[in-house]
Formats: structure tokens, C-alpha cells, sequence
């Protein structure tokens, strides 16, 4: 919550900072609107003044927000819930958070190329920073959570987790990501020099051959995911200090009520 505070204090700079910089655009733009060639095809001032208004509320011009910042993106498409990405698992949410921090981290880092106004640069070189403070936060609480890989409880299918299908054409690259062992799991990557083939000859990658490179089985996979969930639910219930809690503080039984059985046939369902 900490850094979500922050996140709003930054909205609010950068929305000073706009407010800012927009000092006197709108008169200036009426100033060119007035001086374009459109004008002398326009009949009469009340036409123009239509035209200038329509100008200003168009997502390019958009600069009549009340003396604030509108809440769009740079094509004038309102915010909305859509922007938001959450899902059950923390860890997943937290490596969305560190991604979302490179990505807001970039976009800084082009714009101070993009001003010569040196208390601009300030301001955007502040904000750049604390994304790279965000991240490293970010990638600590995920680091607190182990284990952390793969996301969620369920384990990989042994049989594919190490396999690199070559579908490139001409020269091959080898690296790190497909020579060696895998970074996680410490499988030995196996190269799969033709998958087509690979697919054809082994019905559709479920009668493989070649099981080499993993020492993980499908029943020892298994058994993780029994631990996993076994120690993620204990996570959770220790967490509630009340385990037995619902949602309302209503009891189960209201009036008697709640734990009447109703006969299916007097409400069939349709």
C-alpha cells in the first residue's frame, strides 16, 4: 500500500508538471486556429468559434480538462478497469508489478530526451529513480516467497519442460536459454532439431522416446503438487485469525432459515 500511495503522488506531479507546461496553449492555439486557411473558408465568427471548440476537444487538443490532467492515454481513450492486471497468486502479481516498473522506468528514460527544460529533467529523472527503487521491492517480496517457481502450485509436465524446439531456418543460435541447464528446474535442455518430425513420430509429443535430461517423473510431480497445495492452504488459514469468519457477521442460521433444504421439484430448474 506503501508504494500504491506513492503511485498516486506521482500522478499528481505529472499532472502539475502538464498543468504546467500547458500555461497559455489555449489562447495560442485559438491565436493559430484564427490564422489557418480554413478560417477564411469559415462564414462568420460564430463558425469559427465552433470550429475552435471542436479543436480542443479532440484527444490531439485535448487541453480543456478544468486546468488538470485528463485521464487517458495518449490517444484520448479514457482509463478504465481494463488497465488492471490481478490475479490469485502474489507471486504472479509481483512479477507483473517489476515488469510494469521496466516498462514505466523505459518511457522516462526516453522522454528526458525529449526536453530541454532542465526542472522537466529533474522531475523526470525523480520518477525514473523510484521505479528502480519500486523494482528492487518488488523483486525482494517476491524473493521472500519460496518457493516462487513456477507460479502458482502446479509443477510443469516433466516431458516438455525441457525442450527447445529449433524453428528457425538458417544458422543456429545456442545460448543459456536452450543449451545447458535450465535456469529453474536444472533440466538439460534437449534440442529438438526437427520438431515437425518430433510431433509425427512420437503421435503428437505423447509417446516420447527420449525422457533424458530431467531426473523430475509425472508421479513425483504430482506428489509436489499435493505438498504445495498442502502448504499453500496452511499459508492461507494462518493468515485469517479468524478461520471460521464469513463474509457478514450475520449467523449461519437466521431465523431458522438459512438451513432449510428446499425440495428441487418446487423450484425445477429450467
Amino acid at each position: 500500500m506503501d508504494i500504491a500511495t506513492e503511485e498516486f503522488s506521482h500522478l499528481e506531479i505529472v499532472g502539475a508538471t502538464i498543468q504546467m507546461l500547458l500555461t497559455g496553449v489555449n489562447g495560442e492555439l485559438k491565436n493559430a486556429a484564427d490564422n489557418e486557411e480554413i478560417m477564411k473558408m469559415l462564414d462568420g465568427k460564430g463558425a469559427k468559434e465552433d470550429f475552435i471548440h471542436r479543436a480542443l476537444f479532440n484527444p490531439q487538443f485535448c487541453v480543456l480538462s478544468g486546468g488538470g490532467p485528463m485521464v487517458t492515454d495518449s490517444n484520448g481513450v479514457p482509463w478504465t478497469g481494463a488497465y488492471v492486471n490481478a490475479n490469485s497468486d502474489l507471486t504472479v502479481d509481483l512479477r507483473s508489478n517489476i515488469a510494469a516498473e521496466s516498462r514505466a522506468k523505459i518511457v522516462y528514460e526516453y522522454l528526458l530526451q525529449f526536453t530541454d527544460d532542465e526542472y522537466v529533467k529533474d522531475t523526470l529523472r525523480f520518477l525514473m529513480t523510484r521505479e528502480i527503487t519500486h523494482f528492487q521491492q518488488f523483486e525482494a517480496a517476491l524473493d521472500t516467497i519460496q518457493p516462487n517457481f513456477p507460479p502458482d502450485i502446479l509443477q510443469g509436465d516433466p516431458r516438455y519442460s525441457h525442450l527447445y524446439f529449433n524453428m528457425s531456418q538458417g544458422e543456429d543460435t545456442y545460448g543459456p536459454w536452450n543449451d545447458g541447464l535450465s535456469s529453474r528446474l536444472g533440466e538439460k535442455w534437449q534440442d529438438i532439431k526437427d520438431p515437425v518430425e518430433a510431433v509425427k513420430k512420437s503421435g503428437g509429443l505423447q509417446n516420447l522416446e527420449d525422457t533424458t535430461g530431467t531426473s523430475r517423473t509425472i508421479e513425483s510431480v504430482q506428489d509436489m503438487n499435493k505438498d504445495l497445495s498442502k502448504i499453500r492452504s496452511a499459508e492461507i488459514n494462518d493468515a485469517n485469525p479468524k478461520k471460521d469468519m464469513q463474509w457478514s457477521d450475520y449467523p449461519d442460521d437466521i431465523n431458522g432459515q438459512c438451513d432449510e433444504v428446499i425440495p428441487q421439484e418446487k423450484y425445477p430448474l429450467v
